[in-house]
């Protein structure tokens, strides 16, 4: 099956090309590129975004797995406008693009888990990220302590991002269409850190197990790690479950089990 723009989309690279011009537009106004802007799209597929923010900005940078999809960008605009970058986003250097970057992009949600950890670790030289994401997904991202949504990917996030979610998305705004909803979330690098972990490592091996066995207490979860004791010294119930928990209370348990500096 062909899309408006004549490309066969491919399963594997979780293709579903936005054709909505009010959630482009939505989008665009999101962001709200300026001329000299560091801005990289990823997957920018047939252009849908790629059109209006190159009318906006002096050059943009894309990342694009698909060969088909590489040539047919190449051929629209000149290299001096538009640097495309060929390859699986999942191995690319963002810190090559340069510092206060922009990110932008209706993300591969087959990726989007390991892709959103990747822009972590890039967050030091990140201005800010504007993703189209499925959405419950989104809503695992902005959830708050307490609330069923709240998980492991909210955890490791929040520790790093100011994130809100923007825009939804209906499937028909896509071509073909998927079989989920979808968001666009906002995230913004935290400078600096609220609640920097000592180890950061030790962190995400504590928010893992915690969130390992959701039904279990942080008693059992966490054995081996810090028992009840331990956890009650630091303000916090054994009794409880991961969900029940901010980042800051992660923070204290992960520097707890590192040690000293």
């Amino acid at each position: 099956m062909r899309t408006a723009g004549g490309h066969i989309p491919r399963k594997r690279f979780g293709q579903n090309f936005l054709i909505d011009d009010g959630i482009i537009a939505g989008i665009i106004s999101a962001v709200t590129p300026r001329r000299g802007d560091n801005l990289v799209e990823i997957g920018p597929g047939l252009g849908a975004l790629t059109d209006p923010l190159l009318a906006r900005l002096d050059r943009l940078q894309v990342i694009e797995i698909d060969r088909d999809l590489i040539a047919r960008l190449s051929g629209l605009h000149p290299p001096e406008r538009l640097v495309v970058h060929a390859g699986d986003v999942l191995d690319f250097d963002f810190s090559s693009l340069g510092d206060d970057l922009r990110v932008v992009g209706n993300l591969p949600y087959n990726i989007s888990t390991p892709l959103l950890f990747r822009f972590a670790a890039f967050a030091a030289s990140i201005r800010d990220i504007h993703v189209m994401l499925q959405r419950e997904v989104v809503e695992r991202m902005v959830a708050l302590p307490g609330d069923s949504e709240f998980s492991r990917l909210s955890v490791m996030l929040q520790y790093r991002f100011d994130m809100e979610m923007l825009i939804d998305v209906p499937a028909d705004s896509f071509d073909p269409a998927p079989k989920v909803e979808s968001a666009v979330v906002r995230l913004t690098p935290l400078h600096p850190l609220p609640h920097p972990a000592r180890n950061e490592a030790v962190f995400a091996e504590v928010v893992s197990r915690a969130f390992a066995q959701r039904r279990k207490t942080l008693r059992n979860t966490l054995k081996g790690l810090m028992s009840a004791e331990q956890l009650a010294a630091l303000g916090i119930n054994a009794g409880a479950r991961a969900q029940e928990l901010s980042v800051a209370d992660f923070v204290r348990i992960a520097d707890a089990v590192a040690g000293p500096a």
